[in-house]
């Protein structure tokens, strides 16, 4: 990652360099935000492209919600597809199909707005400034503008590939600019404090992994944080206590992963979930070859919404504290072993990502996260999702083949209990 950083490091300045040359002898900086894109897409020389899209990438950033929305519209308008050249492209490469003329219609099916991003992407720590531009986007609610939110989001997934992304792992030697980051972008199990981090970073017992993008070097995308455990824990607070009794990596056989976090809105549809479990999984089964279990403890975000629709007779008594354990067992079961989309995928989101991912649901605990947040969207329930890594990958090929969502013996036998 130090290579990486380095490397970065002298393209900025570089950067930076350019852009006080570029003030005095590239022309006229536009303050008219319409004229500074012309600007930027007819220039042809790759310095002064760099300055003219510093500036405009600086009044894009500039703009309030109005006339952000006013600028993209006209950019809509002003650098769509040229629809006329398209079609003669196209009727070109039907008439003679070689190498230059599928070229053209490729150039010519693409709008021009999206050369401009490319363009954007140059600046000073574009990448970034792109990510937070398309979240800013999203925030706005326009349909008008999902236009760039979808080309923004094609664009992202050639950039972060995953071949370009860099495993590190995180704990409390870490710089605290990124800990600090750990603590802003947890989204499963709220880290109160500093104690509260520690407890997740200091013991030799609990890990922390996140993919990082070379463009981005001190802002994680995303990362998972591991229990090493001599059994499987039934509940969260076993694992994320402050005050509980450290083991002996060397006695653990099993690795909970526990909490998974993607860092930044602007990069949502991308999938990093998939590549870095299945990564941290293989570095530590390499690590440490006694572990012979890999688990999640994972939360059912969406039980109690879809209780309220499709189980109406539970999510009343469970309402009225007078739910029994069997009852709400059933309804889970269902929820998570049974689809009501369209798509024939599993109802809850986190179960989507791992049984998608190739994972088996492995068990059910009640009462395993007392939180308010935990029992706000699941009345406390969680769920075991296993990755065996000699087969997750067939797995993950037969789901998506036949939708059935693999389970344990022990969810086959309370299915047919209930």
């Amino acid at each position: 990652m130090n290579f990486f950083r380095n490397i970065l490091s002298s393209v900025m300045k570089s950067t930076r360099r350019f852009n006080r040359f570029g003030l005095k002898s590239f022309g006229k900086l536009h303050k008219d935000i319409n004229k500074a894109v012309e600007s930027v897409m007819s220039t042809s020389g790759e310095v002064s492209s760099m300055v003219y899209a510093e500036h405009l990438l600086k009044l894009i950033e500039d703009q309030n919600d109005d006339r952000l929305i006013k600028f993209l519209k006209n950019l809509l308008v002003n650098y769509d597809i040229d629809t006329k050249r398209l079609i003669h492209d196209v009727k070109i490469y039907a008439s003679e199909k070689n190498e230059q003329n599928l070229a053209n219609v490729n150039a010519s099916s693409e709008p021009k707005w999206v050369e401009l991003f490319r363009r954007l992407n140059s600046t000073t720590n574009g990448t970034y400034r792109l990510v937070k531009l398309r979240e800013r986007i999203r925030l706005l609610k326009d349909q008008q503008l999902k236009t760039f939110d979808s080309g923004l989001l094609n664009l992202f997934k050639y950039w972060f590939n995953p071949s370009f992304l860099v495993l590190e792992k995180i704990d409390w030697e870490t710089q605290a600019n990124i800990l600090e980051k750990i603590i802003e972008y947890e989204a499963v199990h709220e880290i109160n404090s500093w104690d509260d981090l520690r407890a997740r970073l200091a013991p030799s017992d609990r890990k922390c992994f996140a993919f990082f993008h070379p463009l981005i070097p001190n802002d994680p995308l995303i990362f998972v944080e591991v229990a090493l455990c001599k059994n499987i824990p039934k509940t969260i607070e076993e694992i994320i206590k402050i005050d509980r009794n450290e083991i002996d990596p060397e006695d653990a056989n099993t690795a909970i992963f526990y909490s998974i976090s993607n860092c930044h809105n602007g990069l949502l549809g991308i999938s990093f979930g998939n590549f870095l479990i299945k990564k941290v999984a293989s570095n530590l089964k390499k690590e440490m070859p006694h572990l012979d279990q890999f688990q999640t403890l994972s939360p059912l975000p969406g039980l109690i919404k879809w209780m309220e629709k499709y189980a109406p007779i539970t999510f009343e008594k469970c309402s009225d504290k007078n739910c029994a354990d069997d009852e709400l067992m059933k309804q889970t079961i269902r929820y998570l072993t049974e689809s009501n989309r369209k798509d024939g995928m599993p109802n809850d989101p986190v179960a989507r990502f791992h049984i998608g991912n190739g994972a088996s649901l492995e068990r059910i605990n009640l009462n395993a996260d007392k939180s308010e947040k935990g029992l706000d969207q699941s009345y406390g329930i969680m769920a075991n999702y296993l990755y065996d890594l000699d087969i997750v990958e067939e797995n993950h090929e037969l789901f998506f083949k036949d939708k059935v969502v693999k389970t344990s013996n022990n969810i086959k036998s309370l299915k047919k209990k209930h």
